[in-house]
């Protein structure tokens, strides 16, 4: 919602900002200790930011429709709340970790590539100008990203399981569909857009999840309602903290006028 802000923060006060999102933590292992938000500079042509694909990756489309809450909530990887397993089955939660990606790491949209990855092994990975791949693998548990930031720039025993790549057997990788997952594509288009606009797809996300939950809408409704939301927004710039919260209660009330036409 406020990444420019928030990054400026950081730089203005010389702060080291160390991710704790699976993901982002991931990439930061496997980018140079030396990193200083140039990625060609670096060496470095992409993130390949790793997704689940959530319980909805193989069903068929035609069966979204019907999807209850309590299928969209049983993630098979994760034990999460009620609202990012929703964002995960969407996909929504990976859009928003590319607009994380793009302001943690100085990535532009086209340099953060998602990649579907069922096991949740390998938790992000990146790739070098010279046709390395770095990646971090582990198994899915938030102790390891937690307990690298606590150590930091050491290591520390997290309490996590050593990951037994016998029994893992084999790795699949997958390129996200668009039509299966809208709520990725609106994630890029408002990252690519800019200024106030992730943080009116973070809001009318937020009432959209939360009116599935309600069984107000549709599972398949989620997008369109964030879609409204954003067409029917003015781009402006933010510049303090006060102009996101406004863009973000803007935003819910055009979610809610939207929401009031379709019950």
């Amino acid at each position: 919602m406020a990444g420019r802000i928030f990054m400026d923060m950081v730089k203005q006060h010389g702060a080291t900002l160390l991710p704790i999102d699976s993901e982002h933590n991931a990439i930061h292992q496997s980018l140079p200790h030396d990193f200083d938000g140039n990625l060609r500079g670096k060496g470095i042509r992409r993130i390949l930011l790793t997704a689940s694909g959530g319980p909805f990756r193989t069903a068929p489309l035609d069966s979204l429709d019907n999807v209850t809450p309590e299928q969209a909530c049983a993630h098979p990887n994760w034990d999460m709340g009620r609202k990012i397993s929703v964002d995960s089955a969407t996909m929504m939660n990976k859009g928003l970790e590319v607009i994380e990606a793009h302001w943690l790491f100085n990535a532009a949209p086209e340099n953060v590539q998602v990649v579907i990855h069922p096991q949740s092994v390998i938790h992000s990975m990146v790739e070098y100008i010279d046709g390395s791949v770095l990646a971090q693998l582990g198994n899915p548990d938030m102790r390891t990203p937690i307990a690298h930031a606590m150590g930091y720039p050491e290591r520390i025993e997290s309490g996590v399981s050593s990951l037994n790549m016998f029994e893992v057997a084999h790795l699949d990788f997958e390129k996200p569909d668009f039509e299966r997952f809208p709520c990725l594509r609106l994630a890029y288009r408002a990252l690519e857009t800019g200024d106030n606009m992730p943080a009116v797809l973070n809001a009318a996300n937020e009432v959209a999840v939360e009116s599935f939950l309600e069984r107000k809408i549709p599972f398949t409704a989620i997008p369109g309602m964030i879609e409204h939301v954003m067409l029917n927004s003015e781009q402006e710039t933010m510049h303090k903290l006060s102009d996101v919260l406004r863009v973000d209660q803007t935003a819910r009330e055009l979610a809610r006028e939207w929401l009031c036409t379709v019950t």
